[in-house]
């Protein structure tokens, strides 16, 4: 289960003060029937609306495949695409795909300053994931930036390199989705 927004912390937090406040100043029932009487708020219904933080990736995302020279890859559906040098990335609002594909040899793990690498398996086999953080592209409108969680894994096969990098909000859940990307890569050659 993903953290509560700290909003719904704090909102869970003065309600519980709230109902502690009321019961403080009652006196209770008397006798050992357990009943009590409160003037406690009751909390609000739920509306049956959850608010994700920006960037989240939804739920319900469909996903189509990409096939590139010797691959294919699940992308979300409906996402602009652009291709610039060899790489095509996949945008919607805060969230990015790019692939990258190249000689083996040329597809080195490059790892920038205070990222992690491991190691992981996946069904298209072992990939080096970098894991980091980095600033997004400004705003088109605003100019403003955000800090987001970039996950890069480098996958090679037969001498070719795929590399898929997936960057979002670090304030965004979008663990399940992008390792539904990340594992839905084949090789097709």
């Amino acid at each position: 289960m993903p953290p509560m927004p700290r909003i719904l912390v704090a909102a869970s937090l003065t309600a519980a003060l709230a109902a502690a406040a009321a019961g403080c100043g009652s006196s209770g029932s008397s006798g050992s029937t357990g009943s009590t009487s409160s003037s406690a708020p009751k909390p609000a219904a739920p509306t049956g609306k959850e608010t994700s933080p920006a960037g989240d990736i939804p739920d319900n995302q469909a996903y189509v495949a990409y096939r590139g020279s010797g691959y294919s890859v699940k992308v979300p559906e409906g996402w602009a695409r652009t291709g610039a040098g060899g790489a095509v990335t996949f945008t919607d609002k805060l969230n990015s795909v790019r692939i990258d594909e190249s000689q083996a040899a040329g597809a080195a793990a490059r790892k920038p300053a205070g990222a992690r690498l491991t190691t992981v398996s996946r069904p298209a086999g072992r990939a080096a994931r970098i894991t980091y953080v980095a600033k997004s592209a400004p705003d088109p409108v605003t100019g403003r930036q955000v800090t987001d969680a970039v996950e890069r894994f480098v996958f090679t096969h037969g001498g070719r390199a795929v590399v898929l990098t997936l960057s979002g909000p670090t304030t965004a859940d979008n663990v399940d989705p992008w390792k539904l990307i990340t594992s839905s890569l084949r090789w097709t050659r």
